[in-house]
């Protein structure tokens, strides 16, 4: 862990895991559970699953990364699988239903 660049935290009196709703009572412990919280305070994304499967840490950078460019600029989405520098979307009725016709399959698996 000498490695380890951030902050971790610790939870030992469950306290932390019931406000986040992942306590398991029963069980004395908590489900792995991530959130994403944005500058407002606000869960914007979460993740919560059984003790036995963790979570994928790629997947929430992406997630991270996605978040950050949709907060500079609020007019555009991510689509699945977006990475910096692909394409985003004008979110608009003139694309709904139609996101496959503006960002390719290709793309969302590049």
């Amino acid at each position: 862990m000498k490695d380890v660049k951030f902050l971790l935290g610790a939870d030992p009196t469950g306290e932390v895991s019931r406000a986040y709703g992942v306590y398991m009572e029963d069980a004395g412990i908590a489900r792995r559970g991530r959130f994403i919280i944005n500058p407002e305070g606000i869960i914007v994304a979460e993740e919560v699953l059984e003790p036995p499967v963790g979570r994928n840490v790629n997947e929430l950078l992406r997630q991270l990364d996605a978040w950050k460019y949709v907060y500079e600029h609020p007019d555009e989405a991510c689509p699945a699988n977006w990475r910096p520098g692909k394409k985003t979307l004008k979110p608009g009725p003139d694309i709904a239903g139609k996101v496959g016709e503006v960002v390719s399959i290709d793309e969302i698996l590049s």
